[in-house]
């Protein structure tokens, strides 16, 4: 600029009326020619006057600031009083935070450990110690979290009320607060009634919620009674959600409460206190079901060999609805075997014996069916073993493992298969996948393998290996068995992997076989054994001084 220029610049700024900064925004945006600057001066270029109004506001803006109030300084975050982390651990701590963009899932992985699967098992062991989370590791454990559900519960255990207090001042980690009951406060409990009280009538949902779980297995009785308190007056989906906390503690105690709720205006907190009631073998309901249920499955001795005789409902009574029968049944499913099925499973297991000439569950299940009834009928079962967490019954619809159907009589899906599992000891289940998968092989083991204890009993986790060698062995890819190879890597004894050394060498290929699969399965197995050193390492370094640390787990 010239010196014209300058004290041109000087007078407007001197006469020019205060525009406010929204107007010059405006024909900035827009531009001169559209919308002239009306404060110009004679001969004054307009996009020059526009800047020099803006330079003017500019300087008025700064100088007409007000200092603002300083904000209140934050509380200093709480102390921890768990033990530190030792050094070692703390070190992998950082590397498998620093690691989690992961290995990508499918296709050829390589030889290296997937560190992100890692993590999950790393935080569990530490939690199992009780360690601290070091302080600096928080903000990474925090995105950490955020990243991925899955990782929340055991990352905020970890991480504990410091991380809470992080939380509060950054809005990408306020689901820390959402996650913890009663966003990281306290709550109150048995010894503190007028708390309860106050934060069960005046607290958000999430506390009501986080209150009632936490009585409950305390106190399940005040659960109960703090809920029948406010019962009319709640929310249907709201008392939903409550009433589902009754599952933990549940007992004859809380009969009275959901008899009452069967005759609730919802139809979904109806059928969730008829399936409680139902979970509840001496109950009222369940006498009432097994009454219906025994009215349709009788045992037939007219023939050559006793056998089990179905004549399903020919109607939904309201009865039946109060109890939590539904009446329309899904798409592509018939009404009478509909109403069958839900009778059968809402009554206790008990009945059966007596109904059908004292014979055991095992006997029971080995009879013949009538007229086709035989699925629907131990499908019911099925999900009544598992409702009532029924041991024998479980053991005898799960069947033998090395039958040929695969599954024994009444399973009639690998979800069922694994839900009957459930009800077994850990050591029982174990075997029972082991004998499935000497049998049957690894192509429909996945969902068995995940209800089973970690790190894997000695029969298990030799029989995955046997089935992965005899799969390499046959000549197919690795990538067919990676869910598998994947829950090796998490769940295998890492005293496993001196086993594994003569799988690691490159196999000769059969003319059959898929080009180059002995490479990577020798590659896949390097990696398997890797990861369980790596195991095995961590698990040494989280062991408090002097122990050789507990199980991974």
């Amino acid at each position: 600029m010239n010196g014209t220029d300058r004290t041109t610049s000087t007078d407007v700024g001197a006469t020019a009326p205060a525009i406010s900064w929204d107007d010059l925004v405006t024909t900035a945006l827009l531009g001169t020619d559209r919308r002239p600057v009306a404060y110009a001066g004679a001969g004054r270029q307009a996009p020059l006057a526009l800047l020099d109004a803006a330079a003017v506001a500019t300087v008025r803006r700064r100088a007409g600031l007000r200092p603002a109030r300083a904000a209140r300084r934050p509380e200093p975050a709480p102390e921890d009083p768990r033990p530190a982390l030792p050094a070692a651990a703390a070190r992998r701590l950082a590397t498998l935070l620093a690691d989690r963009s992961g290995g990508g899932s499918g296709g050829r992985r390589g030889s290296s450990p997937d560190l992100v699967e890692l993590l999950p098992q790393w935080l569990a062991t530490a939690n199992a110690h009780g360690y601290a989370a070091p302080p600096q590791a928080l903000p990474a454990l925090l995105d950490a979290a955020r990243g991925r559900t899955d990782l929340r519960p055991a990352a905020l255990a970890f991480a504990g009320p410091r991380a809470l207090w992080l939380a509060r001042l950054n809005p990408d980690w306020r689901f820390a607060l959402r996650a913890s009951p009663g966003g990281g406060a306290a709550l109150p409990g048995p010894e503190d009634p007028e708390g309860v009280r106050l934060l069960w009538q005046e607290g958000l949902f999430a506390e009501r919620v986080a209150l009632l779980g936490a009585l409950r297995s305390r106190t399940p009785a005040l659960a109960r009674e703090l809920l029948a308190s406010t019962w009319p007056t709640e929310r249907a989906e709201d008392r939903l959600m409550f009433l589902d906390s009754l599952r933990t503690g549940l007992s004859a105690a809380d009969e009275p409460f959901l008899e009452q709720a069967l005759g609730d205006r919802s139809r979904n907190v109806r059928a969730t206190a008829a399936e409680l009631l139902s979970a509840l073998p001496a109950s009222a309901l369940a006498a009432r079901m097994a009454v219906r249920a025994q009215a349709c499955v009788a045992l037939d001795r007219t023939g050559p060999s006793p056998a089990i005789a179905v004549e399903a409902p020919l109607e939904c009574d309201s009865g039946m609805e109060r109890d939590g029968v539904v009446a329309t049944p899904p798409a592509g499913r018939g009404e009478r075997s509909w109403w069958l099925g839900q009778l059968v499973e809402a009554a206790p297991l008990s009945t059966w014996p007596v109904r059908l000439g004292g014979r055991t569950a095992r006997e029971i299940v080995a009879l013949p069916v009538a007229d086709g009834w035989q699925d629907e009928l131990h499908a019911a079962w099925c999900r009544a073993a598992v409702r009532q967490r029924d041991t024998e019954w479980s053991r005898a619809l799960l069947g033998s493992p090395s039958a040929p159907e695969a599954g024994g009589p009444g399973a009639v899906s690998l979800a069922e298969r694994a839900k009957l599992l459930v009800a077994l000891e850990p050591e029982e289940r174990a075997a029972w996948v082991a004998g499935f998968i000497a049998t049957h092989g690894l192509s429909e083991a996945f969902q068995l393998l995940g209800v089973c204890a970690v790190p894997w009993s000695t029969p298990l986790g030799r029989a995955v290996v046997d089935a992965l060698n005899i799969a390499r062995d046959a000549g197919s890819y690795p990538w067919s068995f990676s869910g598998v190879m994947g829950l090796a890597e998490r769940c295998l004894d890492p005293a496993e992997a001196g086993r594994l050394e003569a799988l690691l060498a490159i196999p000769d290929e059969r003319e059959d076989a898929a080009p180059g699969a002995g490479g990577y399965w020798a590659e896949a197995f390097q990696r398997l054994v890797t990861t369980l050193r790596l195991r095995a390492e961590m698990a040494a370094e989280l062991a408090p001084a002097g122990t050789d640390g507990p199980p991974e787990g």
